[in-house]
């Protein structure tokens, strides 16, 4: 049986619907994909696709004359850093659009995506479903089961109420999205070679020196030095005003990237710290929204000892 999410079933029941489509190949990603564009817009219901650009080409092809009605974005620009994702795609776009379904294509996580880069995409996955619950929003998560790792797989399942794959549509047995977001809140670990400097409220124009001056001895491009410097001000900020009123920056290149690090005593509560859309944060996070946009990648960790956030810039 072909996968047929744009037909009738669990998806499309219920006000919010995100289902992961598994495929593996060309003709099982268009068969699960194009029927759920074109049944949309016969719906007269905004569609956006957002997937990798070779996927992009590929699916914007075979959908013929309808593709000129649909938003179209490569997500390996877009989503390069997955905490971007809620608010500055799929909340960007779904905020548009207030009356009647929307319907999206979203692949935040295809072969490629690095080993640093995994926790936060199932992070990310989970979230969506606290992001959107109740909404009348149905994004479709393909997933490239012949190259993606088994673990990739079994967290989708775990991060997707239903299962669409090349025998149909049903619920997953293994939907715990909390427990893929408490899974992933791990320590991060241990650069081997970092600087460091502590700072309190006094200290803060001493930590813009400091990033800036090491992200430039670290090979940044000079048009990021800017835009990290703006980051590491925005979560240090944050230490000061609701982290103990103190922190520890550190930074260090890996992996062709300039990282920085800010930790703090402070415990982050709301799960969605970060990706709420700024004039919907109620428990604050739009210093750490911000860093989000600015950012190739965020890693965070917080806890009882309190709170890092990890900050990566390529170039």
């Amino acid at each position: 049986m072909s996968p047929r999410p744009g037909g009738p079933g669990t998806m499309t029941r219920d006000a919010f619907a995100h289902p992961a489509l598994f495929y593996r190949d060309d003709a099982e990603y268009l068969a699960g994909t194009v029927p759920f564009i074109r049944a949309g817009r016969a719906a007269g219901e905004p569609v956006a696709v957002a997937v990798p650009g070779d996927r992009l080409t590929v699916l914007r092809a075979a959908v013929g004359r309808a593709a000129a009605d649909v938003s179209w974005l490569d997500m390996s620009e877009a989503g390069r850093n997955p905490g971007r994702i809620i608010p500055g795609v799929l909340r960007a776009f779904a905020d548009r659009h207030t009356t009647g379904r929307v319907r999206i294509i979203g692949e935040p996580i295809w072969p490629g995506r690095s080993a640093t880069e995994y926790p936060a995409c199932a992070q990310h996955e989970a979230l969506i479903n606290l992001a959107f619950q109740g909404r009348d929003v149905s994004i479709l998560c393909p997933y490239d089961v012949s190259a993606l790792d088994d673990v990739v797989i079994a967290d989708a399942r775990a991060t997707h109420p239903v299962v669409i794959d090349h025998d149909g549509e049903r619920a997953s047995g293994d939907y715990a999205p909390d427990r893929i977001i408490r899974a992933y809140n791990r320590p991060l670990p241990e650069p081997s070679d970092a600087v460091e400097m502590t700072f309190d409220l006094d200290a803060l124009p001493r930590v813009r020196e400091f990033v800036t001056r090491w992200a430039t001895h670290l090979g940044l491009a000079p048009h990021a030095v800017g835009d990290l410097e703006l980051a590491a001000n925005e979560l240090a900020a944050n230490s000061c005003l609701h982290g103990g009123g103190a922190g520890t920056i550190r930074m260090w290149s890996e992996d062709g990237q300039v990282v920085c690090e800010v930790r703090d005593t402070g415990i982050i509560t709301d799960p969605l710290a970060g990706r709420r859309p700024a004039d919907m944060s109620p428990h604050g996070g739009r210093g750490i929204l911000m860093v989000n946009h600015l950012a190739d990648l965020v890693r965070m960790h917080t806890g009882p000892e309190g709170t890092a956030v990890r900050v990566f810039f390529r170039g």
